[in-house]
């Protein structure tokens, strides 16, 4: 199995201390902002955190599907 790297897309609050941990950080304020952080994610990214109001957003995923997505609480 290839490592990838880590995502977290979501309110900026949520997300910035992922940017710090080496993570790439996309900070979303609207739908909008998500499907563009959620469609631009580079190909290696193999986990993806999303805010609760971010999974709302994106697409749904099968459980199989890459990237392998986590909804933060709260």
């Amino acid at each position: 199995m290839t490592a990838g790297r880590i995502a977290a897309i979501g309110e900026q609050v949520a997300v910035e201390g992922f940017g710090l941990a080496g993570a790439l950080a996309y900070p979303a304020g609207d739908p909008d902002e998500v499907l563009a952080a959620w469609h631009s994610l580079p190909a290696d990214v193999a986990l993806v955190f999303l805010t609760a109001a971010a999974d709302r957003v994106v697409p749904r995923r099968s459980p199989e599907s890459v990237p392998l997505t986590v909804v933060m609480p709260g």
